[in-house]
């Protein structure tokens, strides 16, 4: 049973997304919170799998909740899942360098999210190679200089080349063929990589491939 934690401030966004995911099922919707700082104590609470979490919230928002969440040893199987109303704005990429899993448009359809939900609590990331693509192509050129991480110096030569093409949107498919490798190494290399620095997904490598320098915006055609 995959455990989910709503947090929004809108009463009626919770309950339409209770709705749906108690439809399910493999997935239970144990608590709810109004705000951000409700949302950190009701995951130190409830430890769930997912957390629906609502960018713009009072009192404290949902960059910061997520922080403080991922911040928490105790909570460290806890995944993020941040609720946006655009697709690309400014609070995504900023969710994702705080340790998000993913995001989902709150518009999106209920199949949608129950996918969101399912693939981020077997532990991957909610961010597919399009979305990939358009978020650094619209962000990364505004980060400021890249600072080498010396988490960074553990990877062999092929496993850097690895991670800046997953960084660039690459699938692990699209990897394998580029590099004359099976999806199944492929993938492998993926998981040891994330292994190494410390990543909990392919969302937090892909940040850290661009913060690092590993990666710069439209390096690969």
């Amino acid at each position: 049973m995959i455990r989910v934690l709503l947090a929004d401030d809108q009463t009626l966004v919770r309950a339409g997304f209770r709705s749906i995911l108690d439809g399910e099922d493999d997935i239970e919707v144990v608590a709810e919170a109004g705000d951000g700082a409700q949302a950190v104590e009701r995951a130190r609470e409830h430890r769930p799998d997912v957390v629906l979490m609502d960018v713009r919230m009072p009192a404290l928002d949902g960059l910061e909740a997520t922080r403080r969440i991922v911040a928490d040893q105790r909570l460290a199987e806890v995944r993020v899942i941040i609720l946006t109303t655009f697709e690309l704005d400014d609070y995504v990429y900023g969710a994702l360098r705080a340790g998000a899993s993913g995001f989902l448009v709150k518009d999106t359809e209920p199949t949608e999210l129950i996918h969101g939900v399912r693939v981020v609590a077997r532990g991957d990331a909610l961010l597919a190679p399009s979305v990939t693509r358009r978020l650094i192509s619209e962000f990364a050129g505004r980060l400021r200089r890249p600072d080498p991480s010396p988490r960074l110096n553990a990877l062999t030569e092929r496993e850097r080349e690895v991670m800046a093409l997953v960084a660039a949107g690459l699938s692990n498919d699209e990897i394998a063929a580029r590099l004359v490798l099976s999806p199944a190494t492929a993938k492998t290399h993926v998981s040891r990589i994330m292994t190494k620095i410390g990543a909990r997904d392919r969302a937090q490598l892909v940040v850290l491939a661009y913060e690092s320098g590993l990666a710069t915006p439209g390096w690969l055609s």
